[in-house]
């Protein structure tokens, strides 16, 4: 109880909000594991050499936490273990009902973190190295199709105040391929719309010039005149998107606006705003866009990240030449 009197206002300082997945227990334990000198280390080593965004640094810290854990129960250093111990460690994470892919995410977390030990002299072999990885196969992202995405923008409410706001959203989410928290944080400085480009700060505070549409453009025009009409906080002057308080969005908000239109609009698919940007994607590999040029729109370190959508855009050829080849045609 002692830690749930601390729990808002430290919360309300990060910059990624608690998700559906970490509980108040776990976000207690990611602060107790601050106070360990070896993690606080990593977690500078983390931000400082490898540049991870504020959002990637709390995800490490709290798949971390969850070894802390299971740990502290056993009276265990972190710096301590072995190999058996991390067998035993990933039996338990099946026991706690974590699924596959986020053991995978985990484990791989953890390997980071023992690299890092292993590298300060802190540990003598890392013990990950000996640890397979779950099996989880390959999960397609779901897609909208552009009439569903359509349908989402028509029933938007432009007689309210948030609707041509929304109405924005959507189009710049699509049609440029953002990240929600590149949503959230874009600037109204890095708008280029005369040259209709946007300068996108992704992942690792890496920048990045993507194309807009003139759809995009002329939405965002519309909303700028309702944003002048609400008080803007000290500190948010230059951000684009902005709540009825001044503030900018957040990215549990952002989700909230998508699912509501989506379920307005009688799209039955489990989406969220990262459904747009795979929609995106696989909308411009389906019009005969370079596998390369979609990477560099979206911000993809690694090409093996964006071959993804050649899965995707697998089926949509099959299913083309199935309904229209003569030898697939049922004859009456």
């Amino acid at each position: 109880m002692h830690c749930q009197w601390f729990f808002v206002p430290l919360a309300l300082k990060l910059s990624r909000p608690l998700d559906n997945t970490t509980s108040g227990n776990e976000f207690c334990t990611v602060m107790k594991n601050n106070a360990n000198p070896i993690i606080k280390n990593y977690y500078v080593f983390l931000r400082l050499e490898k540049g991870l965004s504020e959002n990637t640094l709390f995800a490490y810290k709290r798949d971390l936490s969850k070894l802390y854990t299971f740990l502290s129960k056993q009276n265990i250093e972190l710096e301590a273990v072995d190999v058996a111990m991390l067998h035993q460690f990933v039996i338990w994470m099946g026991e706690t009902q974590i699924k596959p892919r986020s053991q995978a995410r985990i484990l791989s977390g953890l390997r980071s973190f023992y690299q890092y030990l292993l590298h300060e002299d802190i540990i003598q072999s890392d013990p990950t190295t000996m640890i397979d990885m779950p099996s989880i196969g390959t999960r397609l992202p779901s897609v909208l199709t552009v009439e569903e995405i359509d349908r989402m923008i028509h029933v938007i409410d432009l007689s309210k105040p948030d609707g041509q706001r929304n109405r924005a959203i959507i189009e710049v989410l699509y049609g440029c391929g953002l990240r929600v928290s590149e949503l959230v944080n874009l600037k109204m400085s890095e708008l280029y719309l005369d040259e209709q480009f946007l300068m996108v700060t992704g992942k690792g505070n890496k920048q990045r010039l993507v194309p807009i549409s003139s759809v995009a453009i002329k939405e965002i025009e519309k909303y700028k005149y309702d944003r002048n009409q609400c008080p803007i906080k000290k500190g948010e002057e230059d951000i684009l998107f902005l709540n009825r308080f001044g503030h900018r969005l957040t990215r549990v908000m952002v989700f909230y606006i998508i699912k509501k239109h989506a379920g307005l609009a009688g799209v039955s698919k489990q989406i969220s705003p990262h459904t747009l940007r795979h929609s995106f994607a696989t909308h411009l590999l389906e019009g005969g866009a370079n596998l390369r040029v979609i990477q560099e729109m979206l911000g993809h370190e690694s090409i093996t990240t964006t071959e993804i959508y050649t899965h995707l855009d697998t089926d949509f050829l099959r299913s083309e030449i199935m309904s229209c080849h003569p030898r697939n045609n049922k004859r009456s």
